[in-house]
């Protein structure tokens, strides 16, 4: 193996006994591009651990100085997760512009409308200019387009510096199919096991202890080098590891010792479709010691519910009131049950655990992306049934988190987007999802082409309907109730309590009506959702004050509530109120 810098090859000596090639060079400092040579293999390759590719991932590497940037957010303490609001941002559909620096503008807004968390969709290196992120190939650098590295510093730095902190989602299930270079150099995919990708990456095998260092190094260097807050792991349920300590334990296991070092609140969450409590449970107690995951069986419940449409695919396991009441109180729906779509028996109980380990949401990246022309919620069930998903989402026992755009009701789509410089591979895709989506008796030719960059940039947010009104889009109405349910979360106790037991559901099936009870020692929260074809009067008892509704038509008077259809109104204990908050909202 050589190493190719200022136009010159240099032999390297090894490899070791641990297959470490080494070579110490001086005069490459930050700034100098390289590249190595495997072999008589005349192509240079980049890094796999580069910190930077200016010129995309097929091109040389270039040293960056991590300790260059000058930092100012020492004083900055994220808040708790358990108290988290937290905001899906996708940095190239975000603007117009599609950068890092673009998106720091807009930190304000975020911070006013109330959130508390940023969580950036992947922003490793992949190939081509634009797409969702999650091919990413060269790690640990940024992707270009984006800004680089010092984009990514300055867009952090900036958050902290507004009170925000910053997640990002890694991917470490996969490598993208293009520009993936690390099996010249090591065994980071094995066909012992296959993924929906191809390979599985190699956490157990002969040299997997090699691999898993790479991908926890690279966690690591997100956290204390870039002063990121915490990591969202994307598809855990796709590691194959037999291990007697688990990646994700060993992720865990160094992710607190890193937190504890640094003096800063660090925390994992992650993607997971195994509905296993044990990816989230302490690992004193004997789990795996991640601090929260997604919520996909709360999401899939009251989609189903709200969703006009006959439903398909993984929402057929899904469509009750039963199912939803389950989920709010329970979390998982399937914990143990049987599923049809599956055709097997699924999940495990984690009802014992508090519900702030779980996120809830009605839209993120992949539920709307996954849809055949990326349509969100408000345009698929209308702007009512809308509203309902976000009171139930904003007053729900889950930590909640909003997608880009919902907040008001946008009417830019997210179908699934690429740009693949592989131009069989960019082919291949085109033809996939108009074939997939096909098969469910969609018009390919309504179907948007990943590959064209008119899919892309029709993704991007339109910032100025956010102020507007209109009958087709009540943009200002529905960003009015997010704030507003925002502020109700943010100020009541009961609606942060997430203690197992503490939410209390009833509902009807027939007349799809129901009423969550959250509560805390204060005093209660009542939610009354009416999703049924007429008005429904509910006796709503002595006390307490109409805090928010749906609609100006709702009625509170003497303990009755009249409900027009698809609405949702919040009744709330007067002394649950925090000082301050008492009757803003009545």
């Amino acid at each position: 193996m050589a190493l190719s810098a200022r136009g010159s090859a240099f032999p390297m000596e090894g490899p070791d006994a641990q297959g470490w090639w080494r070579l110490e060079l001086d005069g490459s400092g930050a700034g100098a591009d390289y590249g190595f040579r495997i072999d008589e293999d005349p192509k240079v390759y980049p890094d796999p651990r580069s910190l930077w590719q200016p010129r995309g991932v097929h091109g040389r590497s270039r040293v960056y100085d991590q300790s260059a940037f000058a930092w100012n957010d020492g004083a900055f303490e994220a808040a708790p997760l358990a108290s988290a609001i937290v905001y899906e941002m996708h940095v190239g559909t975000f603007t117009l512009e599609g950068t890092l620096d673009a998106a720091v503008e807009k930190l304000d807004y975020l911070k006013n409308l109330g959130v508390t968390h940023v969580e950036l969709m992947p922003v490793a290196s992949y190939a081509g200019k634009h797409g969702w992120g999650y091919d990413g190939v060269a790690l640990y650098a940024v992707h270009e387009p984006y800004g680089g590295p010092d984009a990514l510093k300055r867009f952090v730095n900036a958050a902290h510096a507004k009170g925000l902190a910053v997640l990002l989602d890694v991917v470490y299930n996969h490598f993208g199919p293009v520009g993936n270079y690390t099996g010249k150099f090591g065994p980071y995919v094995t066909d012992a096991h296959h993924t929906p990708w191809g390979g599985a990456v190699n956490l157990e095998g002969a040299g997997a202890h090699q691999v898993r260092r790479f991908l926890v190094d690279n966690a690591l260097m997100w956290m204390r080098d870039f002063h990121v807050d915490g990591l969202r792991i994307d598809a855990v349920h796709a590691f194959v590891d037999r291990s007697a300590i688990h990646f994700l334990e060993q992720l865990a296991m160094e992710t607190e010792a890193l937190s504890l070092a640094l003096g800063r609140r660090l925390v994992l969450i992650a993607e997971s479709d195994l509905n296993d409590p044990r990816i989230v449970t302490p690992r004193e107690a004997g789990g795996l010691g991640l601090d929260a995951q997604w919520s996909d069986d709360f999401h899939h419940a009251l989609f189903a519910l709200l969703d006009p449409h006959p439903a398909t695919g993984y929402y057929a396991d899904f469509g009750s009131l039963a199912q939803l009441a389950k989920a709010l109180k329970h979390t998982f729906v399937y914990d143990g049950q049987y599923s049809r779509y599956r055709n097997r028996m699924h999940g495990r109980p984690a009802a014992h655990l508090a519900q702030h380990r779980f996120l809830g949401y009605i839209q993120n990246h992949d539920q709307v992306g996954n849809r055949a022309i990326g349509d969100r919620i408000a345009q698929i069930a209308g702007i009512d049934r809308a509203k309902i998903a976000a009171a139930l989402v904003l007053t729900g026992p889950f930590v909640p988190m909003l997608f880009q755009g919902e907040e008001w009701a946008a009417s830019s789509p997210f179908p699934y987007f690429a740009d693949h410089d592989d131009p069989e591979l960019a082919r291949q895709v085109s033809e996939g999802r108009k074939k997939e989506f096909a098969a469910f008796g969609w018009n390919p030719d309504a179907i948007p082409d990943p590959e064209e960059r008119e899919t892309f940039e029709q993704a991007k947010l339109r910032w100025e309907e956010a102020a507007q009104e209109s009958k087709q889009g009540r943009h200002a109405e529905m960003l009015a109730w997010y704030r507003a349910l925002i502020g109700l979360r943010r100020n009541t106790p009961a609606l942060n309590n997430g203690e197992p037991g503490n939410t209390r559901v009833e509902f009807d099936e027939r007349e799809k009506w129901l009423c969550m009870v959250r509560q805390s020692a204060r005093g209660w929260v009542r939610v009354y959702l009416n999703l049924g074809e007429s008005v429904r009067d509910f006796s709503a008892g002595a006390g307490g004050t109409l805090a928010l509704a749906s609609r100006e038509d709702v009625q509170w008077k003497d303990g009755r509530l009249r409900l027009p259809r698809d609405t949702a109104a919040i009744l709330r204990d007067d002394s649950e109120m925090a000082d301050g908050f008492r009757g803003a909202l009545a």
